[in-house]
């Protein structure tokens, strides 16, 4: 379920040309540490063995793109390259370094395969909010949410096997951190990706729109570190979850509206604002009150460390926090409420973005991904970003507020603080 890798085969079955499949693994990327690596490499364990069932070699390269991959293709006479998309910069600065050291003849196409619509054709700008680009995401529904057509058992073999691929090496070439450890709960690859989702639509859809923001029903479907890792589609996931929409419209229509419209609009904002992780990033009107309030006193100011130990006065946000460093995600519920409390309790926005960028980057599965800097996480919930103003009130401005005594009104809070007390 990758139009990258659909469209690489296609130009290689034109031209009557091996395809080669090439990952370059770097020894360290952002606050990843061995509980993000763990799952990306097992997962493509099963890709590597997919790709040899399909007569297509795939290389695991040890180092940076531009290091590694350039020489690779010259060594073996590769005549194009194709690769997929990512709004965040990290990811975009490998692509040119790639395109700067390519031999000049090598054509080089990218394709936008982790969201439905592409990035740059659902709208040429940064988008103000959800109101603002859930038309031009539904207008173009009909052209690329259509099912995939199968990658193929690769006719033309080629000149050059792919070595034999040390998986234990991969791991002790990694420069992270390996004090965080791997998730029980998910198991990574696509087929495990597969039944989490098999598993969502049986079990957790039909109450997904009533029961979404409860942090003690199981109602949603888990899905996002397999999206982040690329072993889902979410395309994959749309297609099937829409399958139920006569039984559970309501339910169906709210997993499209987040999985769909808000996450691509995360993508939007990643790809037209150079600032997408800073306060520099917000809206005037939002700089404007953060600012205004900046040297208005807390009620509390924790350190980072009294933060991310979960030993703050509030039971509830500790729950939530120790739910993320245990099981690598929070609810998403919680994770709005758990930003916004970072921006009460620190010394400035800038720190609280800081701290909470940095203990999503480093703990959830699904972190270093534009859904985290933008959606209910970081700008959105310590920012405003694609939301409005409301009332103005101490330390948060015209910041949405939300409250302890809001969440007991939404959901049995103490029955979610006895779960994960610590």
């Amino acid at each position: 379920d990758n139009w990258a890798f659909l469209y690489a085969q296609r130009l290689a079955l034109k031209q009557e040309l091996p395809l080669h499949v090439c990952f370059c693994l770097v020894p360290k990327f952002l606050d990843a540490t061995i509980r993000h690596y763990g799952f990306m490499l097992r997962g493509l364990q099963e890709v590597a063995e997919e790709c040899a069932e399909l007569d297509i070699p795939f290389h695991l390269l040890l180092g940076y793109a531009k290091d590694v991959l350039p020489a690779f293709m010259v060594e073996h006479g590769v005549g194009g390259l194709v690769t997929d998309f990512c709004p965040l910069r990290l990811p975009r600065q490998w692509v040119e370094d790639v395109r700067e050291r390519l031999p000049e003849d090598v054509p080089f196409a990218q394709v936008d395969a982790h969201n439905i619509v592409p990035c740059w054709i659902t709208s040429p700008k940064q988008e103000y909010s959800a109101r603002t680009i859930r038309g031009k995401i539904h207008a173009q529904l009909p052209e690329f949410l259509t099912e995939f057509p199968p990658v193929v058992r690769h006719p033309y073999p080629p000149s050059c096997q792919a070595q034999p691929i040390a998986w234990e090496a991969c791991y002790s070439s990694l420069q992270v951190d390996r004090t965080v450890k791997e998730v029980e709960w998910a198991t990574p690859g696509t087929a495990a990706g597969l039944a989490v989702l098999q598993s969502f639509i049986a079990e957790r859809l039909k109450s997904f729109g009533s029961h979404r923001n409860d942090p003690n029903k199981a109602a949603l479907s888990n899905l996002s570190p397999w999206f982040h890792f690329g072993q889902v589609s979410t395309q994959r996931a749309i297609l099937e979850v829409q399958k139920h929409r006569g039984k559970y419209k309501e339910s169906v229509d709210a997993f499209v509206e987040e999985a769909v419209v808000r996450r691509e609009l995360a993508e939007n904002f990643c790809y037209y604002n150079d600032n997408y992780d800073s306060v520099q990033g917000a809206y005037d009107w939002a700089q404007t009150t953060l600012k205004l309030h900046a040297k208005d006193k807390r009620p509390f100011l924790y350190k980072l460390q009294e933060l991310e130990q979960g030993t703050t006065h509030d039971p509830l946000w500790n729950a939530a926090q120790l739910q993320m460093v245990r099981e690598g995600k929070m609810h998403g519920f919680l994770r709005m409420y758990w930003a916004k409390k970072i921006l009460e309790w620190t010394r400035s926005p800038e720190e609280a973005l800081q701290f909470a960028i940095y203990l999503n980057d480093r703990y959830e599965l699904d972190g270093r991904d534009p859904n985290g800097y933008v959606g209910k996480r970081c700008l959105w919930s310590i920012c405003g970003i694609h939301d409005q103003g409301w009332a103005e009130r101490a330390v948060f401005g015209k910041i949405r507020y939300m409250n302890y005594a809001g969440c007991k009104r939404k959901f049995d809070v103490g029955q979610f603080e006895r779960r994960y007390a610590p």
